[in-house]
């Protein structure tokens, strides 16, 4: 099927427009841009330079993808962001593309939403499914893994981790890296416990749950050292794969984990 491209929007001549793709009225897509098949650009939505995305992509109106990195190191070189499949980026949202002291390339995978005023910044590299409320805002450098959710209003610091499955509470300050399937809340946030409601969607067993609760004890309130308390688990519960990613992303944090709230 044709795309749609409304008489008021401007597309480049350079751009490359898959098919069933809409652009609404006064919507804006620069040079060198790729959109995939079945993708919505809303109403005056702009998707700038160097910004590939796949298919069935939904960019609301007011959205910015694609924009140059908030990076005073930055002096306009080619950079770029790749978005994936099926993302919903709501009003206001910001996705930036990446610096040359960051690799170039800022990444988001398949099915995320991001909602209102959320900020994506330069050189992210980011899983699939991710939800990302209203306001939530993340620095350079950060990487978020798949189904990790981050509430409203909360600020993640440059080079952070985001393990896959984690909670972020809202108006949370994260400073150091948050493991997988762990909670964490508060101004400078720190790690509450397992996301027991993230770990009941995923349908996680009882004897999951009760292995990750083990977890947060001994890496958090325990007196054992980190390294033991590591491979302790590996000992105990290393048939579970969940666990296995958990004391792996512990060991290679190089910022450190988020301390206990």
């Amino acid at each position: 099927m044709a795309s749609q491209i409304h008489p008021s929007a401007f597309v480049a001549s350079g751009a490359q427009i898959g098919e069933d793709v809409i652009i609404g009225p006064c919507a804006v897509v620069e040079e060198d841009v790729v959109i995939g098949d079945r993708c919505q650009i809303d109403a005056f939505a702009s998707v700038k330079r160097f910004t590939r995305m796949g298919t069935d992509n939904h960019i609301h109106s007011y959205a910015l993808v694609g924009g140059e990195p908030q990076d005073l190191k930055y002096a306009g070189e080619e950079s770029w962001l790749q978005l994936g499949n099926g993302n919903n980026v709501r009003e206001f949202a910001t996705l930036h593309r990446g610096t040359e002291g960051g690799g170039g390339l800022t990444t988001i995978g398949d099915g995320n939403l991001f909602m209102a005023y959320t900020h994506v910044a330069h050189d992210c590299q980011l899983g699939d499914e991710i939800v990302m409320s209203n306001g939530a805002t993340l620095a350079g450098h950060v990487t978020v893994h798949d189904r990790a959710i981050l509430a409203g209003l909360s600020a993640v610091h440059q080079f952070v981790r985001i393990g896959a499955y984690a909670f972020v509470g809202g108006m949370s300050g994260i400073s150091q890296d948050l493991p997988p399937y762990m909670l964490a809340v508060g101004n400078r946030a720190g790690v509450h416990g397992p996301n027991l409601v993230g770990l009941r969607r995923l349908q996680a067993s009882r004897e999951l749950i009760a292995a990750l609760k083990s977890a947060f004890r001994l890496v958090w309130h325990s007196d054992t050292p980190r390294k033991e308390a590591l491979e302790q688990l590996e000992y105990e519960y290393g048939i579970y794969s969940e666990i296995l990613a958990f004391v792996e992303f512990v060991r290679a944090s190089e910022r450190g984990i988020l301390p206990a709230d």
